[in-house]
C-alpha cells in the first residue's frame, strides 16, 4: 500500500487526540475503521508508530519520524492547493462538480448545464471523498457529490458544508440464474457461502459489512475491492455476488435484490465552502440533486415499489436538518 496524504492526516489526528476511539471520533469513523486503517500504514511503513499505556496512545520513535515529515508536508500541500485554486478560480467559469461513484452526478450535471446556461459544468470523479473534500476545501472544486456509510459524518475538511440529499439501502447484485435473483429481498444470511466484491472507497463501509454478516451469524468468505467495472466482471465470472446502492444501474442478466432489515444504508451528500458558494445558490443545486436521484429511481420500478414501503430511505425531504458543518 502506497503512503498517501490522508494516511498522514490520520496519523496525526491519533497523536493530536492521544487515542484511536477520540480520533475516530473526530474523523467521523467506527473505532475498528480507524484501528484496522493504522495498521495497514504501520504495515506499509515497516513498524509500530503508537504504542498504548494507561495515559492514551502515544508515538513510537518510528511514529515521531513519520509525524514530523507528516506536519512539514501537509500544510505546504495545503498552501499549494489554495495557490493552485486561486488560479483555476479565476480561470474558470461555471461549476466544477467533484463525485464519488453514485447515481446522482448525471441527472445533476444536465439539470445545472440547462440551469445555468451560461456557465460551464465540469466534473471530476475519485473513488476518495476525502480527496474531493479536500477539492472543494482547497477552491479546486465549487462541490462535491459523495456517499457516506450509515450515520457517519462526511469528510472533514475544514469549513465545509454537508447536505444530506437521499439515503439508499445496501443491495445485492446477482446474475439472474442466481437462487435469490427474483425475491423481493434477501436475508443477509442466505447469503452466507457467497464471495463478494465491492468498490472502493474511505471510510468505514467494509467494517460496517462484516459487522452486519456477523448479526446475521457467518463471516464473510471473501470480499474482493475493485473498481465498478472489475465488480461487474467478478460477477460476470460466477466469482462473486457485489454490494451495491439500490439505485445501481440495470444492466443485462443481472439483478439488484435489496437485503431485508435494511442492515446497510449509503447516504448521498453534497458539500460545499460557504464562503465561496452563496446559499441561495447551494439550495438550489441541493434541490437539482435531489431531483436527479428521484429521476433514478423512477426509472427503476422494482426498487422504487420497495422504497416506497421503508419509510426513512429516499429523499431527505426537510434538507435543512441534515446539514452538516465541518470542524
Amino acid at each position: 500500500m502506497d503512503i498517501e496524504l490522508r494516511h498522514l492526516r490520520v496519523l496525526c489526528a491519533i497523536a493530536d487526540a492521544g487515542s484511536v476511539t477520540k480520533a475516530a471520533a473526530a474523523l467521523g469513523l467506527a473505532p475498528p475503521a480507524l484501528t484496522a486503517q493504522l495498521q495497514r500504514i504501520e504495515q506499509s511503513l515497516g513498524g509500530r508508530l503508537f504504542h498504548r499505556d494507561r495515559r492514551g496512545t502515544h508515538p513510537t520513535a518510528l511514529g515521531d519520524l513519520v509525524l514530523a515529515r507528516a506536519r512539514l508536508l501537509l500544510p505546504a500541500v495545503r498552501d499549494l492547493h489554495e495557490l493552485a485554486g486561486t488560479g483555476a478560480a479565476g480561470a474558470t467559469a461555471g461549476l466544477r462538480i467533484g463525485a464519488t461513484n453514485g447515481p446522482i452526478i448525471g441527472g445533476l450535471v444536465q439539470r445545472l448545464t440547462l440551469a445555468y446556461p451560461q456557465g460551464n459544468v465540469t466534473t471530476h470523479t475519485s473513488w476518495s471523498a476525502e480527496e474531493l473534500a479536500g477539492m472543494v476545501a482547497a477552491g479546486r472544486l465549487d462541490y462535491a457529490v459523495v456517499g457516506v456509510c450509515g450515520e457517519a459524518a462526511p469528510p472533514t475538511e475544514s469549513g465545509l458544508v454537508w447536505r444530506d440529499v437521499a439515503v439508499d439501502a445496501v443491495g445485492v447484485l446477482l446474475a439472474q440464474n442466481h437462487p435469490h435473483a427474483t425475491d423481493g429481498e434477501v436475508d443477509l444470511a442466505h447469503l452466507a457461502g457467497e464471495q463478494w466484491a465491492n468498490a472502493p472507497g474511505d471510510g468505514c463501509f467494509n467494517d460496517c459489512f462484516v459487522a452486519a454478516c456477523a448479526r446475521s451469524g457467518f463471516t464473510p468468505l471473501r470480499l474482493y475491492e475493485t473498481d465498478v467495472a472489475g465488480c461487474i466482471d467478478l460477477l460476470a465470472a460466477g466469482t462473486a455476488i457485489v454490494l451495491c446502492q439500490g439505485t445501481v444501474r440495470a444492466l443485462p442478466g443481472v439483478a439488484m435484490v435489496p437485503i431485508a432489515g435494511v442492515p446497510l444504508r449509503w447516504r448521498h451528500v453534497l458539500g460545499w465552502h460557504p464562503d465561496r458558494v452563496p446559499s441561495e445558490m447551494a439550495d438550489d443545486v441541493a434541490g437539482h440533486a435531489a431531483a436527479a436521484y428521484t429521476e433514478v429511481v423512477n426509472r427503476n420500478p422494482r426498487y422504487a415499489a420497495w422504497l416506497a414501503g421503508h419509510p426513512g430511505l429516499g429523499v431527505c425531504r426537510d434538507q435543512t436538518v441534515n446539514v452538516h458543518v465541518s470542524k
